[in-house]
Order: structure tokens, then sequence, then C-alpha cells
């Protein structure tokens, strides 16, 4: 049997690859390649049809396996490999004394040749249908037996390519620094020494405009470890982000990406469209989704590993169905939990794309995202598999001072968000704390009466199991600092993730309940509600309930969900709790109050002294 060089490369990859692991949540982590061993068999094969994806535009599609095998094992399976040629020979090295690295990337998405076929282990034949997205390359398949601990290669399949690898995709919109700008970011294979980046925009049915685009991209230096800087790491393309000003509050607008090559051609996107945002104070229906912990999924079932992230693919559809009833969704922390495998921030911008293009998705920074030894951040856990923040922020906009510190106050007509960075230091006399006192302390409460904290980790009341061991109820440390600010300028609700289920405190201060109500709030809360949303996606099964009955605690559920505030004016705020499964409510209050309730004085916020004293 003749083997080409490529394939050559291939088999000599498989034979000396280091095995890296994303410390056992990522399931592409879970593959011992370094233990492979050639096995090609003449009576082996795979198939992939059709040769070519997106004939009509679209970035996703799906495609049919036909593989067989002479001695089937349940255990053989397919990996999906995208450049389709990962041979050895386009790798360099990482200093001269050393070999290039044995494989540029890790398979993108694995799956069970008996997945889909009950008779492959007595027959050695099956078919298999998985959904790829537009990926700026091509893709092959391989088949492998002896499992993902002692994976034996026998077969590689023809490569298969989108109609156009390069194309504007994933288009992910954001608030800029200003009330009426709006971001939008989005990938593609198009360089600046290619083509020019922009987009057409303007009021739907009206004539457009065009706004150019900034443009970056980052290498496998800028990595702080393996496995994103070894067999996880895959090329990210260019990110481009244009910023549309000026906009009329609550007008739709119509966008298109859009690439103008140097020959004079254009490259288009499908077109989209926006609500813009009601500007400060502005008196209108005004409906926010918030969660953590999302994570992605794969609707072909490949990925699946330790039942992880079962809610994802729920949770994503429920906001796609009631999508007509969300202005803006902030998504805090733990995004896509890919851990060091780059491959997945693609699959996870696509995933949210019906929902990103069309309102603004806002992001907080959690430990899968940042954390990593020596990089700057507050804990040395290794929980972003090397990515150090580098991915979360480039892939995504937010209206920071400085990218690397994600901390940003967001003003959405009647509410303001301040938004914590709890993977960098919060406590005073931090730069941090600085600007979370700013944030809480400049917003107009008569313009603005809706006051909410976001941040990832929790800093303020969680029942969790691992918290109550600790003895904090919280993060250590978390509340010390902060929970005085919360009180001074009255914060009505402090939504956290990190923790993957829901629970609702009372409005407290210190421990202490100061309203007594549960579901129907009015006048003064002289407290803060603090409410753990973490569950939207990422396995629930490590994040029990202490039992532990903590006075402060009023709903809890160990469910994959998210949290819904609707402003119905400057008086009053709904709050439910939806399950992923079915998108029904489970849990909610509502606070109504006047500007004056708000201005009253509560524990800690009075002066020390007046003149009637």
């Amino acid at each position: 049997m003749r083997i080409s060089l490529t394939l050559l490369g291939i088999l000599v990859a498989l034979l000396k690859l280091q095995w890296a692991t994303s410390h056992g949540v990522q399931p592409l982590s879970t593959i011992d390649i370094s233990s492979a061993v050639i096995a090609l068999d003449d009576g082996a094969y795979i198939r992939a049809t059709p040769l070519i994806l997106g004939l009509n535009g679209q970035n996703k599609e799906w495609i049919t396996l036909e593989y067989g095998i002479n001695n089937p094992s349940i255990d053989d399976w397919i990996g999906v490999f995208s450049p389709a040629n990962f041979s050895a020979s386009i790798c360099l090295p990482d200093n001269p004394r050393t070999f290039p690295p044995v494989l540029c990337t890790a398979p993108i998405k694995f799956q069970y040749a008996n997945y889909t076929n009950p008779k492959y282990k007595k027959t050695g034949k099956g078919s298999l249908k998985l959904q790829l997205i537009n990926q700026r390359s091509d893709f092959s398949f391989a088949l492998f037996s002896g499992g993902l601990l002692k994976p034996k290669l026998v077969a590689i399949s023809n490569t298969i390519t989108f109609a156009n690898p390069n194309a504007p995709v994933y288009p992910r919109l954001a608030q800029g620094k200003q009330w009426n700008e709006m971001t939008v970011t989005w990938t593609s294979g198009y360089g600046l020494d290619e083509a020019e980046p922009f987009v057409e925009w303007g009021l739907q049915g009206e004539e457009q405009r065009s706004s150019l685009a900034v443009t970056l991209t980052f290498d496998r230096n800028t990595m702080c470890g393996a496995p994103a800087r070894t067999v996880g790491w895959r090329d990210p393309g260019f990110i481009h982000t244009s910023f549309l000003k000026e906009l009329w509050p609550n007008l739709v607008y119509t966008y298109k990406l859009g690439h103008r090559m140097f020959n004079g051609t254009y490259i288009w996107s499908q077109m989209y469209q926006f609500r813009a945002s009601p500007y400060p104070g502005q008196s209108s229906l005004q409906r926010v989704v918030i969660f953590g912990d999302m994570g992605k999924d794969e609707a072909d079932g490949s990925n699946e590993y330790n039942d992880f992230q079962p809610g994802s693919l729920n949770t994503t559809k429920q906001l796609i169905e009631d999508l007509m009833n969300i202005d803006i969704v902030f998504h805090i922390g733990d995004i896509c939990y890919a851990n060091g495998y780059l491959s997945q921030w693609d699959q996870f911008t696509s995933q949210i794309e019906p929902i990103a293009s069309r309102v603004p998705y806002m992001i907080a920074s959690g430990n899968h995202e940042r954390d990593w030894p020596g990089s700057g951040s507050f804990y040395d856990t290794i929980d972003s598999g090397g990515e150090c923040g580098v991915l979360a922020q480039n892939m995504f906009y937010f209206p920071a001072e400085n990218r690397a510190k994600v901390w940003y106050s967001t003003d959405y007509g009647m509410f303001r968000f301040c938004i914590a960075d709890t993977e960098h230091d919060w406590r005073k006399g931090t730069e941090q704390y600085k600007f979370i006192e700013h944030c809480l302390s400049t917003v107009d409460r008569q313009k603005q009466p809706w006051l909410v904290f976001l941040a990832h980790r929790v800093l303020g009341y969680s029942s969790c199991a691992w918290y109550a061991n600790e003895g904090s109820f919280a993060e250590p440390m978390g509340r010390e600092s902060l929970e005085k600010l919360w009180q001074k300028y009255k914060v009505d609700i402090a939504i956290f993730g990190h923790v993957h289920n829901y629970e609702r405190t009372c409005p407290v201060y210190e421990n202490v309940c100061t309203n007594k109500e549960r579901h129907s709030y009015k006048g003064a809360l002289n407290g803060t509600i603090h409410v753990v949303a973490g569950g939207a996606g990422a396995s629930v099964t490590d994040s029990e309930f202490s039992g532990i009955q903590t006075a402060w605690s009023i709903f809890k559920d160990f469910d994959h969900g998210f949290v819904k505030l609707t402003a119905f004016d400057h008086s009053n705020l709904l709050f439910e709790y939806k399950k992923s499964r079915d998108g029904k409510v489970y849990d909610s209050f509502k606070i109504s109050r006047d500007y004056r309730d708000i201005l009253a004085c509560t524990v800690d916020s009075c002066p020390s002294t007046t003149l009637a004293t």
C-alpha cells in the first residue's frame, strides 16, 4: 500500500504525540493520541460526503460519513481534523534545539463509530452524520480502533471543505463605550493584506453607509501554556470589529459584513438586524437575560464527556425562541470551556450566532477564560488551559478601558450594570475596587433606578457545598470589601456564576435579611438581593447545596437555567428564573418603589452625624 508524504507525516505524528490534558473537563483532553499505533488496514475505510459545503452561502452543514473495519469494537471512534493536513511537517519548533511539535492541532471533535449504528460490532460497517461549521480550513476524518486511551489509526478519509472557508462569519454585537454606539465583531480568513473589512449598515429600509473595521489576530506564542500553545492550538484567523455610532434609540438597523478584495470584488455575509439601545433613563420596556457557565455543546452528539454541558443547547434554544422578548444578554464568565482547545471558540460563536447577531452579547471573565499560573490572574489555577484570557478578550468586544482587565460599566435605559472581573484582585485599595465604587457611585438613580452588579465567582452569598465547607458561603475574601459598597450605593441585585446551580437570597446585609418579603417588594429593600445563576449549561453534578440551612436563602434549584430582568418603568421591575429544559418560570419576584425609596437611608448608608444630632 503506497503512502503519501503527507500521510506519512501524519503517521509519525500520531506515534510521537505528547498528550496534553485540560484538567478533566474538556472532552478533547480525554484522547491519548500519544499512545497511538499505526494499524492501517486495507479492509478499513472512511468516506465523507459531500465534498463541497456551503454552496448556497451556509456556514453550517451536515455531512455523512461511511466507514468500515475488519475487527469492529465498541471502542472504535472517529476524529474530525481541521486543517485536513495535520502532518508534523507543517509545525514549527518551539526553539532551535527541539523538534517540531508532532501534531499541530487536536481533533476538533470526535464520536464513537457505533453511536447511531447498533449493529456495528457485528457488521463492522456504519454511517454517521456530523455537523460542521465554517472554520477557515478543510476537514478530514480518521477512523481509530483501541478506544481513546490506546488508539490505532486504521483509515483516513478524503478531504472536504466549505466553498469559501475564509468567509466572514458569526457576528457578535456588543454595546460600545457610549450608549448610542453598537459594535460588531466577526471572524474571517481575510487579513489586511488581502481585503478591507467593513460593515454596511443603516436604518431599516433606508440608505446604508459603511464603517471600516479594525482587525487583529494572535499567534501561538501569545498563549501561556499547554494545551493552548501545543495540541490545542488552532489558527484563530482574523477578528474584526466595527463601531456603529450615533444610533437613534430603539430604532431597527440592518447590517451585513463585507470584505472589499484588492481586485475590486466584494465578499458579503447575509443581512442581519438589531434594535439600537435606549438612552440612559429612557422609560420603555427593557428585558435583560443573565447567566453564567453555559459552554458549548454539539447538535450531532459528539464530544460528549461525563454528561458535561447537557443544558447548553437547551439554554441557547430557549433564548433563540424568545429572542423577540430579549433586548440584551450578559454571559458572566465560563463562556465556552475551550480550556486551551481553540477550535471550540469558533464552535461557540457559531452556536450563539442567532442570538449575538441580533442583540448585544456582553461577557464577563471567568476562571476557564483567564486563570493560569504566573500570568497575572488572581488565582494560580490552570483552568484556562493556557489561554490566560487571550481568546475571550479578542473574540468578544466589551467597553473596558483595558482589554486585559475585564471590568467595565454599561448603561441600558433604566439599568446601570457594573461588571467585575473576579480573576483579578477586587479588594479595597486595588484598581478594580476603585472602578467598582466609581461605577456604583456615579449612576443617577432618578434616571437609572435599577443598579445591578455582575461577576463570575460568587462574591456575595451561596449555599454551594464547597463554599459552605470553607465556612465562607462565598468566595474567600469575596464580600469583605464589597458588601459595604453594595449597601452604601443601594445595589438592587448582585448576580454571579461559577456555581452551577440557581439560588436567590432575601435582601441581605452582613448575613441578615433586611426585608421579610419573598416575592413582592415595595419601597426600600435596605439590602441587596444576591443571585447565583451559573447553571446555563455546565454540569450541575459538582455544585450540590450544603445541608446547612441559612436564614438568607429563599429559593434553590439544582438544574440548568437562566434569569431574566424586565423593567416596565422607573418604579416596577420583574425578576424571573427560567429552566432551560422548557423555558418556564420557576422563581420570580417584583420590586415596586419610587425614587424617594432609593434616597432613603439604609444600614451603613446614612451619614454618621447630622445637624439633628
